[in-house]
């Protein structure tokens, strides 16, 4: 007998399987749209202005959209939250039509390509190329582009990137803020890096392989750590101050022509 899904899966014309398919993907949970709270044009309609002008507008009246949305469970591992094509449509909607703004696709160039998920399992993908018009309430207009990409397992693919190309365009175009917290409203104090004993440098000073050059600046180390006066065992096993050491051998070796 069949399940109810797949007798709706059925009456969508989908295979029941592909409805077993989108089941076991990852959840996203749904955003919680609210209203903007952007009023609509008077009467009068928009004022007529250069698009440039009403798109600042436009941008003026989006002051941030938050990621509201989740792919995944939150606290689940791999989960992230983002911001969807409705929270972007939520937003500039009203802000367009405030404004007198109109955005239309006028060229949609479309790739698509054959490929397997990490699974093995057949996937197409789909990349667009779309170029919008972006028109004033004057009339004029400007044209910009932005590229979205998917992929999908169904008929789902070309909806997917024409979302992912709107949202990149609003987005970006529109230089949203994200409300998240500003990078520099935290910051991680560094540690200071823990002092080279000078008896680890012993090996590297008596090693006849390592030039003057290479010795000078461990002598500006063990300077720069106070430690020149620490003695250590040298070539001959007796012992002497680290620093004499570096110097006597570092004549040596620009003596002999090491470096």
């Amino acid at each position: 007998m069949s399940t109810i899904q797949e007798r709706a899966a059925a009456a969508a014309g989908r295979p029941a399987t592909e409805q077993r398919a989108e089941e076991s993907a990852p959840a996203h949970t749904p955003e919680q749209l609210h209203d903007p709270g952007i009023p609509e044009p008077g009467p009068e309609g928009p004022e007529q202005v250069p698009v440039h002008v009403a798109w600042s507008r436009v941008m003026g009246t989006v002051r941030g959209i938050g990621k509201g949305a989740w792919y995944g469970r939150p606290g689940e591992r791999g989960s992230y939250q983002f911001r969807g094509v409705d929270a972007a449509l939520n937003a500039f909607g009203p802000a367009c039509r405030l404004h007198g703004v109109l955005v239309l696709p006028v060229k949609t160039d479309a790739a698509y390509r054959d490929v397997k998920t990490s699974t093995g399992k057949s996937s197409r993908e789909c990349t667009v190329t779309v170029t919008y018009r972006i028109v004033g309430p004057a009339g004029d207009f400007l044209e910009v582009q932005s590229v979205g990409e998917s992929m999908d397992s169904a008929d789902k693919g070309t909806a997917k990137a024409l979302s992912t190309s709107l949202r990149s365009l609003l987005l970006l175009g529109g230089l949203v803020p994200t409300d998240d917290p500003e990078p520099d409203s935290s910051y991680v104090e560094r540690g200071e890096a823990p002092v080279r004993p000078a008896v680890s440098y012993v090996d590297e000073i008596c090693d006849p392989r390592t030039s003057a050059g290479r010795l000078r600046q461990i002598h500006h180390e063990l300077k720069t750590a106070r430690q020149l006066g620490a003695l250590v065992t040298n070539e001959t096993g007796g012992e002497e101050a680290i620093g004499d050491l570096v110097v006597r051998l570092g004549k040596e070796r620009a003596t002999g022509g090491a470096e």
